[in-house]
């Protein structure tokens, strides 16, 4: 089994829930472990979170006020990938634990925390930042759409 979507979304703080709507519609109906599906819908809404707050880049003008969300479930695991326009992170991202009483500065530690594998990296060519993450997969009996 098989399944992936992409969509292309508006820097706004409403689009995050949209993308974690439509990632836990998409694996409720395949048949995924509540549990499994639960933690990467808190890792694709950092994700997208940070791509609306620190994804733009105001010398790009209009093409900085969107990112792309795209998610595959393929056999047992899925890969999510979160992309942005934004000005990139030059290398190597240190994720260190955030301080207890942090407002701020917890959603790369939260997507480590939560995925199987995590990659944060610049988008080669014109320029912005990519966090990929995936899962192993686990289903429920009943799962219409289990991977064989």
């Amino acid at each position: 089994m098989s399944i992936w979507w992409s969509l292309h979304l508006r820097r706004e703080a409403a689009s995050v829930p949209l993308a974690r709507r439509l990632l836990l519609g998409t694996m409720e109906t395949a048949g995924v472990d509540p549990d499994v599906s639960y933690d990467l819908s808190v890792a694709l809404s950092e994700a997208c979170a940070n791509a609306v707050e620190h994804g733009g880049d105001a010398a790009r003008g209009a093409s900085s006020e969107a990112y792309r969300v795209t998610a595959y479930l393929d056999g047992e695991k899925c890969r999510i990938e979160v992309t942005d326009s934004g000005p990139g992170i030059s290398g190597t991202v240190p994720v260190r634990p955030a301080r207890t009483d942090a407002e701020h500065g917890r959603g790369l530690c939260l997507i480590q925390e939560l995925a199987d594998h995590v990659h944060i990296g610049d988008k080669p060519g014109r320029g912005g930042t990519v966090v990929s993450f995936d899962k192993i997969l686990k289903w429920r009996e009943d799962a219409p759409l289990m991977a064989v």
